[in-house]
C-alpha cells in the first residue's frame, strides 16, 4: 500500500468539503433573499405569483440537501484516506499532527452526520463544512508529512487509548463551540427582534444554548480521561506521570476552561452569552494545544514533523 493511495482521498475530501460549504452558503444566502416589491404585492393580492416564496423555499431546501449529500461523499473519502494512511504506515495513523488533525476531523464529520440522520440538524451544515474544509485543507497543504516510523515513546497501547479519547472529545468540543457561536448570533438577533433569513430556521437561542451545554457535558469526562490516560502513558514512556511539558500544560489549561464552563453553568447559573464565550475560549485552547504548541514550542510531545 503506497502513501499516494492515502493522500489522494484526503485531498479529494478537502475539495468536496469546500463544495459542500459552498452549497450551504448558497442555502443560507437563498434564505436571506427578500421577495421583490412585485412579488410582495402579488402575494398579498393572492395573484399567480403567490408561489414565488415556495420556489425560494425549494431552492433553500435543494441546496441544503446538496450540501449534506456532498458532506456524506466527502466523509467517505476522508475516512478512506485515514484508513489507507494507517495501512500504508502499518500502524495506527496518529503519529504526527497531520494524522491527528485528519483523524479528529473524521470523528467530527461522523458526529455531525449522526446528528443530521437522527435529529435532522442540517442547520449545522455551513459552520461544520467550514471547519472541515479549512481544517482538511490546511492538513493536506501545510501540515502534511511523509509516513515515518513512530518514535519509541508512542509504542504503547495507552497511546492509542489516549489519542482516540482526545479525538472524540475534540470532535464534541468543536460541535459544541459551533452551537455556542450560533447561539450568540441567534440571541443577538432575538434581542433586536430581527430574526429573519436563515436564522429563523435555527433552533431558538435557548435551545442552542442547551444543546451546546449537553455536548460539552458529554465531552468533558472524555477529556478528563484523555489527560489521565496520557499520564499513564507518560509514566510508561518517560517514567513520570506529569512533567509540565508544554502539551501537558495546555491540556490542563483546556481542562480548566471547560471545568469552569461546566461549573459556572451548574452552580452559578451561567447560561447564555457568558457561557457561550467560555465555550469558544475552550475550543481555542484546544486547537492551540494541538497546533500552536507543536509549531511554537519544543517538548516531548512535539511530533508535528514539519
Amino acid at each position: 500500500m503506497t502513501e499516494a493511495y492515502s493522500s489522494l482521498p484526503m485531498v479529494l475530501s478537502a475539495v468536496i468539503y469546500l463544495l459542500a460549504m459552498t452549497a450551504h452558503a448558497i442555502e443560507w444566502a437563498s434564505a436571506r433573499k427578500p421577495a421583490t416589491d412585485r412579488e410582495q404585492v402579488l402575494v398579498g393580492a393572492g395573484g399567480p405569483e403567490v408561489a414565488a416564496p415556495a420556489e425560494n423555499e425549494y431552492r433553500v431546501s435543494l441546496f441544503g440537501r446538496i450540501g449534506v449529500a456532498l458532506t456524506v461523499v466527502g466523509a467517505g473519502s476522508h475516512i478512506a484516506g485515514v484508513v489507507l494512511r494507517g495501512l500504508a504506515a502499518g500502524r495506527w495513523p496518529w503519529g504526527n499532527m497531520y494524522e491527528f488533525i485528519t483523524s479528529s476531523l473524521a470523528f467530527a464529520v461522523v458526529f455531525y452526520l449522526v446528528l443530521v440522520w437522527r435529529r435532522g440538524w442540517s442547520w449545522l451544515g455551513l459552520p461544520v463544512t467550514l471547519l472541515l474544509s479549512v481544517g482538511q485543507g490546511l492538513a493536506v497543504t501545510v501540515f502534511y508529512v511523509a509516513i515515518a516510523p513512530l518514535v519509541p515513546a508512542l509504542h504503547s497501547v495507552w497511546f492509542i487509548i489516549h489519542i482516540v479519547a482526545a479525538a472524540i472529545a475534540g470532535a464534541a468540543f468543536n460541535v459544541g463551540a459551533i452551537a455556542a457561536i450560533l447561539y450568540l448570533i441567534r440571541d443577538r438577533a432575538e434581542r433586536k427582534g430581527a430574526v429573519g433569513g436563515y436564522l429563523a430556521r435555527l433552533p431558538k437561542a435557548a435551545a442552542l444554548d442547551d444543546f451546546s451545554f449537553r455536548v460539552h457535558r458529554f465531552a468533558f469526562p472524555l477529556w478528563t480521561f484523555t489527560i489521565l490516560a496520557g499520564a499513564v502513558w507518560a509514566d510508561y514512556a518517560w517514567g513520570r506521570f506529569w512533567g509540565w511539558d508544554p502539551k501537558e500544560t495546555w491540556s490542563l489549561v483546556t481542562w480548566v476552561v471547560y471545568a469552569a464552563y461546566l461549573h459556572a453553568r451548574v452552580t452559578a447559573g451561567w447560561k447564555g452569552t457568558r457561557a457561550a464565550w467560555l465555550a469558544v475560549l475552550g475550543v481555542v485552547t484546544f486547537w492551540f494545544n494541538f497546533i500552536g504548541v507543536n509549531l511554537l514550542t519544543v517538548g516531548l510531545h512535539s511530533y508535528a514533523g514539519i
